[in-house]
């Protein structure tokens, strides 16, 4: 199963989610899919997220995160021991989106969400300080980001499979390029899980 989680203001209808979705159809693994419309509330976008993979076993799932995403895949990813792919990921988002309380625009189909200072804390309860056993995280970072720092995300993922963008931007345009390494990894066995790494 592959759970695919957009990033802050996104939705399903992003290019990278259509991409994937695009492709897992072409192979007959629709059924595999699942990208929901996750709500503005941190936590209730994790509950939503663990909702719709309850019935299927850890190791049979990997969660994909762009962006905002990436920072819950990175909490779940820990939380549930499932792999783990990440988008230029946020890592402290909580920071960053400090800049965008109150009403924002949705970059797709109209509409708005609003941002309110309890969100922040959410995110603040959601942060991952460490990550563990980095065999089931696979980071792709673009070194042109026009939204987040890639360093920030490297010096967060150490030891890590990573692909290094040379340019590019925050929404990886040139994303079919790596989508096979994508789906390579999605159909890996994951590590097995460590009893500390929810602590």
């Amino acid at each position: 199963m592959i759970l695919y989680l957009h990033g802050f203001r996104s939705s399903p209808q992003s290019f990278k989610a259509r991409v994937m979705r695009a492709r897992l159809a072409d192979l007959g693994r629709l059924s595999e899919w699942q990208c929901p419309v996750l709500p503005v509330s941190p936590k209730e976008a994790i509950e939503l997220a663990e909702s719709l993979v309850a019935n299927t076993s850890a190791a049979e799932i990997t969660v994909v995160g762009s962006s905002l995403g990436g920072f819950y895949a990175t909490y779940l990813a820990e939380k549930h021991g499932w792999r783990a792919v990440l988008l230029n990921p946020a890592v402290v988002p909580k920071r960053d989106l400090s800049h965008y309380l109150g009403e924002q625009p949705l970059w797709h189909g109209g509409g708005s969400i609003t941002v309110l200072p309890r969100h922040l804390d959410e995110l603040r309860a959601l942060a991952v300080e460490k990550i563990t056993q980095a065999e089931r995280y696979y980071l792709i970072a673009a070194t042109g980001d026009e939204v987040l720092d890639y360093r920030t995300m490297l010096a967060h993922y150490p030891g890590v499979r990573t692909t290094l963008i040379e340019g590019g931007d925050h929404a990886i345009s040139d994303f079919p390029d790596y989508l096979d390494d994508v789906l390579a990894f999605c159909g890996r066995e994951p590590p097995p899980a460590v009893a500390s790494a929810a602590a």
